[in-house]
């Protein structure tokens, strides 16, 4: 009998492994035992990966999905992300077409828990125009090479991390004693991204793993490092500012001019933007562990894991304002959807400018984590492991440019817009008074520059402890203890000047402030490169367009404008020069953060759980009863200006003048008891009954937490109270109740069905209360006392703040010129705000359904995985109320997954289409307008080929989003465009060499 062997891999362990586990390989021998040759199998890929896939569905405590490499350094995909995707269920977001944040049965990435090797992992991500708050992991900072595997766990657990109502996700790394010898893998890759404009057309991959062991596999040691650049491109249109509503009331002029109904609602933009962002980003990755097994009961681990994303981006803008946004309608179509009305095709007569922004800027975040675990075996029965680790998360801007900016130029020759909303990427054209638009009609408007910075610290140290019976219905004990501290830091300053309206900054610099164009040459011509609107955007017909695209040289413009500023110092009026402080020729950010929230939380529990086996009329049973006791401190500090006085400078506002800032201290604390209970049940040797319950918390996000109110603005109102945004580190978690159902029919090797319903019933979101409250007791508000009702007795109606002012003036009461109060102030009442508070007082309830079926067509190496999941809510957004800040479930909709695959003779490939419904997004627009944004449904399809030039030599191409689909956002309606991105391929070609 002669010896073969038949070797099969798993192209990617998303289409083998997505419903649960997978093996790195196994080996199935037969053979007589009185044969001399025996006859070998080895199976080193899909059929391995499914068998064990399906052990680990089928044995798990709950509802339990995983991924896994097929072989070292071999994960399915370069972004982890992108394979999630394909897991039941799960959803992700995208940013610059690559995968970026995961949800889990509708709850979005805040609702998730990401741990790496069960450790809690910080995340530092910025804001672009204003800080970011929150807790959510971004995938794309960590590479997958890495990666053994990932358990997505979408039942509560009492030995997980606690931080997640929609899933826990662990991410586990390669540890060498589990894969005892020399495995070594090396890869490179050549990707080209079809977005790509002005970077390099292929850009390269480059990753490499080495894990040994040594001294009779007793010590061990990986290390791991990868490093990837990719060029690209989104190229996108917008309603940046958002849209205006409001209701049609009867005899309203609109009634007699456009066919609306009293009652309807009119909604219009506010702008229009055409915007090309281009982006350069590298990313290193590497790792290293050390295993010790001194003696067969004890093993120690110690490994470093470090990353760093660097991205560069460029941005250059061509924008139209529609004047409070119900401009001249003309002879505008107009589109009604369920009593909605909208242009779907506006022009816009108003006047007068085009503008162009550019913005060029920098960013960096990295995360190291340090960690040790030390498992003991110190009876038979008795298992312990302790476990400890230190890791930080940090973002910041690159340099001076900030982590995000635009200076904006505009000329003052439109004359008449148009916008085509009819089709999905709406085409805008440009009248100009003479027609073209030249370099000298163009002048500076606007600047600004943003400095976003995040921070997070998470030391850990958990005790984990198995006690197993014997031959007993309890088959075993688990529990634990665990200490967790977090401290994080957001901050946020802004640096502006110039003139949004338009038209320069003072009367100094001749006709630079002046719609005649730049007369006086302040700005170099050799900035501002006119190109085709149409050549730019694939999505855009060549006819209609009459404005051109700008493209604006970021470095020479901004250098103009600074050193404007250093010739004339009070070039942007009373407040002076913002950029004095920047190095010559540059305009730059403020480094004294306005914004500065800290926050501490300190976690503490326990937990116990005893699992329970026994046979029910022959049918195997098995039941887990969990306790989890989690106590949370927080301790939050936040940075306020310190106000100490108010010029009355204008009838309805006050000029509040600031020493520095101070800090202010919020606490709070909370406990929660949270149980979980396992049941299932094995009717036959190949189908399984599973039902579960369970209670999850997830902690509200940073910016919720912070420690005081600061106030909307340096301007107070005068006769009505000022406003002002409030944390409340006294919130308690959301609190999901969550059930589970689910059948399981295991019917042949690699294949199998289920289905499962799952519902989920959470408290505390979080809403809004209003209150009153002095902040700043030394600041007096002028128009209140004795005084005030003086001078209101005579003032007139229509002119009631001006002649109240006057009054003032009049009586010596305060300084006409600079507003300053002069004389005894204690008739003054403080100034009072009113404050908005998060608080805990909504509810909702989710539910679906979750169907699965994995397929092998016997030894032809052809399979197939088919699933969808089904999402339903109880509170959504009202399409009809307006003005009103509505409560709503972000991101519910359902999704699929359809994969087919095949794998034999060293030949492996895979189409797989991943689908997601549409979903509400947001609830508010670009100026802040209580709008809804929907994401419009999108598909994806990704293709992958491996072929095996040899035992160790593998050459792959992956592509993905092959079609090219394009990524959509609208507002009430189809036809209320919030945002169309145009998305392209993204192809590599790589070889891999392991042994």
């Amino acid at each position: 009998m002669s010896q073969f062997t038949v070797k099969k891999r798993l192209l990617s362990s998303t289409i083998a492994l997505v419903m649960g586990g997978g093996a790195i390989g196994a080996m199935a021998q037969s053979g007589q035992a009185d044969a001399e040759l025996l006859e070998e199998v080895v199976v080193t890929g899909i059929r391995a990966s499914l068998d064990r896939a399906m052990d680990v569905k089928r044995d798990s405590q709950g509802v339990v999905d995983a991924i896994s490499a097929e072989d070292i350094g071999d994960f399915p995909d370069t972004n982890l992300a992108e394979s999630l995707q394909r897991v039941t269920g799960v959803s992700i977001d995208r940013q610059n077409n690559e995968g970026s944040r995961v949800t889990v049965r509708g709850f979005g990435p805040d609702y998730n828990m990401i741990t790496l090797n069960g450790r809690q992992m910080p995340t530092a991500n910025l804001g672009e125009t204003g800080t970011n708050n929150s807790r959510s992991f971004d995938f794309s900072q960590l590479a997958a090479e890495s990666v053994s595997g990932v358990e997505i766990y979408k039942t509560g657990k009492a030995s997980l991390t606690t931080g997640g109502i929609g899933s826990t996700i662990n991410i586990k790394t390669t540890r060498p004693l589990e894969n005892a010898g020399l495995n070594a893998s090396f890869g490179v890759k050549a990707v080209a991204d079809s977005t790509n404009r002005i970077g390099d057309d292929v850009t390269p991959e480059i990753s490499g793993i080495y894990s040994n062991t040594f001294a009779d596999d007793t010590f061990g040691v990986a290390v791991s490092a990868s490093y990837q650049k990719r060029d690209s491109a989104q190229l996108s249109g917008t309603v940046s500012s958002g849209w205006n509503s409001l209701r049609v009331g009867e005899g309203d002029a609109l009634i007699d001019a456009y066919p609306v109904a009293a009652g309807d609602l009119m909604s219009t933009p506010q702008n229009y933007m055409y915007r090309v962002d281009d982006y350069s980003r590298e990313r290193t990755n590497a790792q290293a562990t050390l295993q010790w097994q001194p003696v067969d009961s004890i093993t120690a681990t110690a490994d470093y894991t470090y990353t760093e994303q660097s991205v560069d981006r460029e941005r250059q803008e061509l924008s139209a304002w529609f004047g409070g946004g119900f401009s001249s309608q003309g002879d505008s179509e107009l589109y009604s959807e369920s009593s909605v009305v909208t242009p779907s095709y506006l022009v816009a007569t108003d006047c007068c400018d085009v503008g162009f922004g550019v913005g060029s800027w920098g960013t960096d975040s990295q995360m190291d984590s340090l960690g040790l675990n030390v498992e003991w075996q110190a009876t038979d029965n008795l298992t312990l492991a302790l476990d400890a680790h230190s890791s930080k998360a940090e973002a910041k801007p690159q340099d001076y440019r900030g982590s995000d900016n635009v200076v904006t130029a505009a000329a003052f020759t439109r004359t008449r817009t148009t916008v085509d909303f009819r089709q999905d990427l709406p085409l805008m054209t440009v009248e100009m008074d003479d027609g073209a638009l030249t370099a000298s009609d163009i002048i500076a408007t606007g600047t600004s520059h943003r400095n976003s910075y995040q921070k997070t610290e998470i030391d850990q140290v958990k005790l984990d402890g198995s006690y197993e019976f014997d031959e007993s219905v309890v088959k075993s004990l688990d529990f634990g203890l665990a200490a967790t501290k977090i401290e994080n830091r957001t901050a946020f300053s802004l640096n502006q000047g110039g003139n949004w309206g338009g038209l320069g900054y003072t009367n100094i610099g001749g006709d630079w402030n002046s719609a005649a164009g730049d007369g006086d040459n302040n700005f170099d011509d050799s900035a501002f490169e006119f190109k085709s609107l149409a050549g730019e955007f694939d999505d855009l017909s060549a006819g209609g367009i009459y404005g051109q695209f700008v493209d604006v040289n970021y470095d020479q413009f901004a250098g103009d404008i600074a050193r404007f500023y250093e010739q004339y110092p009070d070039g942007q009026g009373a407040g002076g020069n913002a950029f004095a402080f920047c190095d010559p020729g540059t305009l730059c950010i403020n480094p004294e953060y306005a914004v500065d929230n800290r926050m501490e939380e300190e976690q503490s529990s326990a937990y116990v759980q005893v699992n329970l086996g026994w046979d029910t009329a022959g049918m195997p049973t098995d039941l887990a009863l969990g306790l989890r006791y989690e106590e949370t401190d927080v301790t939050s500090n936040s940075l306020l200006p310190n106000y100490f006085n108010g010029q009355w400078r204008t009838p309805n506002e006050l000029l509040l003048q600031a020493d520095g800032g101070i800090f202010r201290e919020g606490t709070g604390s909370y406990d929660n008891l949270l149980p979980n209970i396992d049941f299932s049940i094995q009717p036959t040797e190949d189908v399984v009954v599973r039902a579960s319950f369970s209670q999850t918390i997830a902690r509200p996000n940073y910016g919720d937490l912070q420690g005081t109110a600061i106030p909307d603005s340096p301007q107070a109102r005068t006769f009505d109270n000022s406003t002002a945004g409030s944390g409340n580190p006294d919130l308690d978690p959301f609190e999901s109740t969550n059930f589970d159902f689910s059948a399981e029919w295991y019917y042949g090797e690699g294949s199998y069905v289920s289905l499962g319903y799952y519902q989920k019933d959470v408290e505390n979101f979080i809403g809004t209360s209003i209150e009153n409250e002095v902040l700043f007791p030394s600041v007096a508000n002028p128009a209140t006392g004795p005084r005030y009702e003086e001078a209101a007795a005579q003032a007139s109606v229509d002119n009631f703040g001006q002649d109240v002012r006057d009054y003032y003036v009049a009586q010596g009461w305060i300084d006409g010129t600079s507003g300053e109060l002069l004389g005894d102030r204690s008739s003054y009442d403080p100034l009072m705000y009113t404050i908005r508070v998060p608080v805990n007082e909504k509810e909702a309830s989710i539910d679906g359904f979750e169907f699965a079926l994995q397929h092998m067509f016997g030894e032809s190496g052809f399979g197939g995985i088919v699933n969808f999941t089904t999402v339903d809510g109880d509170i959504g957004y009202d399409n009809d109320v307006i003005n009103e800040n509505q409560f709503a479930l972000l991101g519910l909709s359902d999704s699929a997954n359809v994969v087919a695959f095949y794998d034999n003779y060293g030949l492996q490939a895979r189409i797989a289409y991943n689908w997601r419904d549409e979903f509400l997004s947001g609830t508010q627009q670009g100026n802040g307008q209580q709008e809804p944004v929907y994401t419009e449904a999108y598909g994806q399809v990704d293709i992958s080929v491996n072929y095996d030039l040899t035992d160790n030599l593998s050459i792959f191409l992956e592509g993905l989003n092959i079609t090219e689909e394009d990524i959509r956002v609208h507002g009430r309606t189809d036809n209320m465009l919030v945002f169309y991105g145009e998305q392209g391929a993204r192809y590599a070609l790589g070889a891999r060499y392991s042994f």
